[in-house]
């Protein structure tokens, strides 16, 4: 017997190879069930056992599929899920509505693997006694029928003879996934007939044709209406088993495929919607709430980025260091929600004194960074100037119509420091300096006032 065992629990399959293998049962190990659907491993499995666990498909829905859209091909298959613990409520509920067979316990020894499953390793199960397949047979003489019904009763499969003018109901009734179809009845006209009305009906199986047919004209349409093989009489008992089987399987893969394809469509749409959350998430790990420009971690990491560009690659940047002038005082004589709407509001001065290449960060309290790239210290420090000269020439508007004149310092540095702390360290210390200058004036790190003081609109 052919087990599969889809599970990640590599210490079972080796003891159920200990247990079964020397006996003559072949054990194969897939490690998840879409690996199995993509390897279209289920053709020779006698016996399968899967985790009950899985990220993306576990083992009750692999369980469910199998018995629901394939029920026909999977009526007779042993299902056992593979459990890290005894069975509860919820699990028997689940194992009764996927209509799997029982449970493994995962950490069962080499003896209980042989009590559990020897009996269904040899056959003797009652469960294996399940609905054989049907096979609807269409234009056979009664003698042939008969002949046949007993063969593949043999083989698991049960045969259905209706009336030929019954051959669209019964098919309707049965969705048998394979027809045999004769030429005893109206010879090869009634065949293309009858596979005309099932096809019309969305009906038409897997299709076998017993009869000899010599004309390769006639052939021609009997493919072209739907025949997939045939079997000439008198019937050779091996070749009819032999196109049977190979029916089962084509039908078999031609599910496992729609399955796949519909399992590999979910993956996708989930992959989607997880990079979806992932965007809002690192949005919003990387956004400071009040003023929506990016925060202090996001700085750390662009300034990072832009400190390498700049050694492997020479590429230059400037950094902007700027404080809102005395914003303690706008906090304590207007409050703090006032506050907060002077700082939403610099934020939209910032933004539209930028580029969309260049990047705003609130850094702390009333602090804010601007990272521009492909910029030299002196066009830098122009922009720095025009922000500040922004924000000095427009002052905030309060909802109420109260009008606050807020104004910013800004530091102004560009690489060529060994470090970033030695980077940060001279930015910090150019926006000092532009605060004991008396404030809203912008300073350019080792070079001093900018513009000079005597244009200086802060001086």
């Amino acid at each position: 017997m052919n087990l599969l065992v889809i599970t990640r629990h590599d210490d079972l399959v080796e003891r159920l190879r200990m247990a079964f293998e020397g006996a003559g049962h072949r054990i194969t190990q897939i490690s998840d069930p879409l690996e199995a659907l993509a390897k279209n491993s289920w053709g020779q499995a006698q016996l399968l056992l899967a985790d009950s666990g899985g990220e993306l498909l576990d083992g009750y829905r692999l369980c469910h599929l199998l018995r629901g859209e394939s029920q026909v091909l999977f009526r007779n298959l042993p299902i056992f899920m593979i459990l890290d613990h005894a069975p509860t409520e919820q699990d028997l509920r689940a194992l009764e509505e996927a209509d799997a067979d029982g449970f493994i316990q995962s950490a069962s020894n080499i003896q209980q693997l042989l009590n559990h499953l020897g009996p269904v390793m040899t056959g003797s199960a009652s469960h294996q006694e399940g609905h054989p397949v049907p096979v609807l047979a269409v234009g056979l003489h009664s003698t042939l029928a008969q002949r046949t019904r007993e063969m593949l009763l043999h083989y698991g499969m049960e045969l259905h003879s209706p009336p030929t003018r019954n051959a669209v109901e019964a098919q309707r009734a049965l969705k048998a996934p394979l027809l045999l179809l004769g030429l005893s009845t109206g010879g090869i006209q009634r065949a293309l007939v009858i596979l005309a009305q099932l096809r019309e009906q969305n009906l038409l199986p897997y299709t076998i044709l017993l009869g000899q047919v010599k004309s390769e004209a006639a052939q021609r349409k009997l493919l072209l209406a739907g025949i997939s093989d045939w079997v000439p009489l008198p019937l050779p008992g091996p070749r009819l088993l032999h196109a049977c089987r190979r029916a089962i399987e084509w039908m078999h893969a031609r599910r496992i495929q729609i399955e796949y394809e519909s399992a590999i469509h979910d993956l996708r749409e989930r992959r989607s919607m997880l990079e979806i959350e992932a965007a809002a998430l690192r949005n919003e790990v990387l956004t400071d709430p009040l003023t929506e420009l990016l925060n202090r971690r996001a700085f750390d990491q662009n300034l990072e980025h832009a400190v390498r560009q700049w050694e492997r690659h020479r590429r230059a940047f400037v950094l902007l260091l700027g404080d809102v002038d005395h914003f303690k005082l706008i906090n304590d004589r207007f409050g703090h929600p006032v506050g907060d709407e002077v700082l939403r509001q610099l934020a939209v001065r910032i933004r539209s004194a930028l580029r969309k290449s260049d990047l705003a960060f609130r850094i702390g309290g009333e602090e804010f960074a601007m990272l521009l790239t492909e910029t030299s210290l002196k066009a830098g420090a122009e922009v720095a100037e025009k922000l500040r000269r922004r924000i000095d020439e427009d002052p905030v508007v309060l909802p109420s119509g109260q009008v606050i004149f807020p104004t910013m310092s800004l530091g102004v540095a560009g690489p060529g420091a060994t470090s970033i702390s030695m980077l940060m360290a001279q930015v910090d210390r150019a926006l000092y300096q532009a605060k004991n200058l008396g404030r809203n004036r912008v300073v350019v790190a080792n070079e001093g006032e900018f513009p000079p003081r005597a244009l200086s609109a802060g001086s």
